[in-house]
C-alpha cells in the first residue's frame, strides 16, 4: 500500500470536519449512491468509512495494519503518523508489491525471496487499483450480507409459518377426533338405552306374571285350607259341597302350563372385528407439499370450480384472480361479458356474478382487496373492491384499447393491448399514459405480469413468444422454442415466490415451468391433468394453482 499522507492532508481534514457538524458520507456507499455519514478516516486509503464498511475493512489483510481516525471525536491534535513496514524486516518501509505472490513486500524481500517471480510493481502505481478492487468488493459482500439477511428472514417467516400450520393441523386433528369419538358414544348411547329398554319390558312381563301367580296362590290356599277343614271335621256336608269341585279344579290345572317363558336378553359382539374397523377409520393424512419451489413435485387436482352457464353451449373463460378478504378465499373469474366471484370457507363455496359494461380479458389484483379489469370495447379499466362480494367503484376512460393487464405498483398500472405497437404503457389510475415500454417481437401484449425483480414478463399467441423486458425497455430473454416445444398460442402468465415463470400455452394445452431467466424446466400441467383451452393462471398465498379452462378452473395443489 502507499505510504502515510503528510500531516498536514490529515490535519486539513480534522480541521474540515471540526467546522462542520455534519460528517462526510462513506466513500464506499457514496460508491452505491447511498449518504451514510462516515465516522472514521482512514489515514493510508485517504477515504471515510462508516462503521459497517470499516468493519470489512479492517477484514483485508492488507488493510488491517492502516492507521485510522475517528472523525467524530478528534479534537486538534495531530494523528501519530505511522508507515507502511515490512513484517519480517521491521526497518523497512513496504514499497513494492508482488503480483505474482500478490503480496506488499519491502526492497530486501524483493531481492531474497520474489527473484524469481516475473511482475512486480510499485506500491504507488498498486495502491488505486487495490483500492478499487476493494471497494467493489465490500460492495459486493454488501449485496451478499443484504442476500442472506432476506433469506435468513424469508425461513424465519417461514418457520413461524410452518409453526402456527402445525396448531390449525392439530386443532382440525382434535375436530375429526372429536367427531369420530361422538359417533362411537352415540352408538354406545343406543346400545345402552336398548339394553335399559328391553330388559325394563321383560322385567314388567315378568312382574305381571308374578302378581298372577300371587292371586292364583292365594285361591289354592283358601281352597286347601277349606278343604282340609272338611275334612279334619268329619262333616258329611262339607265333604260333599267342596267334592263337587274338585274334578273341575283338576281339569283346569292340567289344561294351562303356569311355567313362565324363559327368555334372555343378550349382548354379541366381535372384539376382533371392531378393534380391526378401528383401525381401519381414517381421520385425515398429514402430508408435505412442497409446492411449484420443489421442480420434482407432482399436481394433484383439488377442485373444479363450474363456470358453465345454462342456455351457453360455449363459455370461454379469459382470466382467473385469488384473494383473501376477511378470511374468505375469492376466487375472481372473467368470463368475457361477466365478472364470476367464487366465495370459499371451510370447504363451502358460493357464487356471485356481475355484470360490466363490455367484453372482460385481463383481471389486476391491487392492494386493499381491490382489482382492476380490461373493458377493451369501450377502452376503459373498471376498478372492483371486494368486501367480499364484488361491488363497481369506478371506470376510468382510456386512449388505448387494452387488454394486457397487471399492477405495477400502488398507483400504477401496466397495459397493452392492440394497438400497443410493440409496447406496454405505464398509467396512472386516471388512465393517462406516463411511460411506454418496448417489448420487442410482441406487437400486442395480452398478458403482462410483474416479476419479484420489477421485470416484465408478456406475451402474444400471435408471435409465439414470451418476452422478459426491464422497466427501461431493454430485454432480458425472449422464449420462442422450436421443434416440439413451439407455442402454439401463449396466453397467461404468473411466477413463483422462487422466481419461476409459469406460462399457459393454449393450443398445447400445457402449462409451462420456466427459470427466472426463461430456460425450459418442465411441462407441469398437460392435458392429461384435465387442461383444456387453458387461458388465465395464478397462485394464491398457500401455494395452490389456479388455471381458467374452457368451462372451469382447475385448482390444483404440488406434492
Amino acid at each position: 500500500m502507499s505510504q502515510l499522507k503528510p500531516r498536514r492532508v490529515i490535519q486539513g481534514l480534522m480541521d474540515i470536519l471540526e467546522a462542520s457538524p455534519d460528517l462526510e458520507a462513506c466513500s464506499v456507499c457514496k460508491e452505491d449512491g447511498e449518504t451514510t455519514p462516515g465516522t472514521m478516516y482512514c489515514t493510508i486509503c485517504d477515504d471515510v468509512f462508516c462503521d459497517g464498511c470499516l468493519k470489512m475493512h479492517k477484514k483485508m489483510p492488507l488493510l488491517r495494519d492502516h492507521e485510522v481516525i475517528d472523525v467524530r471525536t478528534h479534537s486538534n491534535r495531530k494523528p501519530k503518523a505511522s508507515s507502511f513496514m515490512c513484517r519480517i524486516h521491521k526497518d523497512e518501509k513496504v514499497k513494492l508489491f508482488c503480483k505474482d505472490c500478490r503480496m506488499a513486500i519491502c526492497t530486501v524481500c524483493c531481492s531474497i525471496k520474489h527473484r524469481k517471480c516475473d511482475d512486480v510493481e510499485t506500491i504507488d502505481v498498486m495502491t488505486p487499483l487495490v483500492k478499487k478492487t476493494l471497494i467493489n468488493e465490500t460492495r459486493t459482500q454488501k449485496n451478499k450480507i443484504k442476500s442472506y439477511n432476506d433469506v435468513i428472514s424469508s425461513t424465519n417467516s417461514e418457520i413461524e409459518k410452518l409453526s402456527k400450520n402445525a396448531q390449525v393441523m392439530k386443532d382440525q386433528v382434535q375436530k375429526v377426533c372429536m367427531a369420530a369419538t361422538d359417533v362411537l358414544l352415540r352408538k354406545e348411547k343406543e346400545l345402552l338405552e336398548r339394553i335399559d329398554k328391553l330388559t325394563e319390558k321383560r322385567v314388567e312381563e315378568l312382574k305381571a306374571f308374578r302378581k298372577s301367580q300371587e292371586i292364583d296362590l292365594q285361591l289354592h290356599q283358601q281352597r286347601h285350607e277349606f278343604t282340609n277343614k272338611a275334612v279334619e271335621g268329619n262333616c258329611v256336608e262339607d265333604m260333599y259341597g267342596m267334592y263337587g269341585s274338585v274334578g273341575v279344579s283338576r281339569i283346569e290345572d292340567t289344561s294351562e302350563d303356569k311355567t313362565p317363558i324363559t327368555s334372555s336378553i343378550i349382548f354379541t359382539h366381535d372384539t376382533d372385528k371392531l378393534l380391526r374397523y378401528v383401525a381401519e377409520v381414517q381421520l385425515g393424512e398429514v402430508r408435505v407439499v412442497q409446492g411449484l419451489s420443489d421442480r420434482t413435485s407432482s399436481p394433484v387436482l383439488l377442485q373444479t370450480l363450474d363456470c358453465s352457464r345454462q342456455g351457453y353451449t360455449d363459455c370461454d373463460l379469459s382470466d382467473v384472480s385469488v384473494m383473501t378478504v376477511d378470511g374468505i378465499k375469492v376466487t375472481t373469474v372473467l368470463d368475457y361479458d361477466r365478472l364470476s366471484v367464487f366465495y370459499t370457507s371451510n370447504k363451502l363455496s358460493f357464487k356471485k356474478c356481475l355484470q360490466l359494461p363490455s367484453a372482460l380479458i385481463q383481471i389486476a389484483k391491487l392492494d386493499g382487496a381491490q382489482a382492476a379489469v380490461t373493458l377493451p370495447d369501450t377502452r376503459q379499466i373498471a376498478f372492483i373492491k371486494f368486501d367480499p362480494e364484488p361491488t363497481l367503484l369506478s371506470t376510468v376512460k382510456t386512449k388505448t384499447e387494452y387488454y394486457g393487464l397487471a399492477c405495477l405498483n400502488s398507483s400504477q398500472l401496466l397495459a397493452g393491448g392492440i394497438e400497443s405497437r410493440a409496447s406496454v404503457d405505464i398509467l396512472d389510475r386516471k388512465g393517462n399514459v406516463l411511460k411506454s415500454i418496448k417489448t420487442g417481437v410482441i406487437m400486442n401484449p395480452l398478458y403482462i405480469h410483474v416479476m419479484r425483480n420489477n421485470n416484465v414478463v408478456v406475451s402474444e399467441g400471435e408471435v409465439k413468444s414470451l418476452v422478459s423486458v426491464t422497466r427501461d425497455g431493454k430485454t432480458v430473454f425472449t422464449y420462442t422454442p422450436t421443434g416440439i416445444r413451439a407455442l402454439t398460442w401463449p396466453r397467461g402468465i404468473t411466477t413463483t415466490k422462487k422466481g419461476d415463470i409459469l406460462l399457459v400455452d393454449n393450443g398445447s394445452n400445457k402449462v409451462i415451468q420456466l427459470t427466472e431467466s426463461g430456460k425450459f424446466v418442465r411441462d407441469i400441467l398437460t392435458a392429461r391433468d384435465g387442461l383444456f383451452c387453458p387461458g388465465g393462471i395464478c397462485l394464491d398465498d398457500d401455494g395452490l394453482l389456479y388455471v381458467s379452462c374452457s368451462e372451469s378452473v382447475k385448482v390444483f395443489t404440488f406434492e
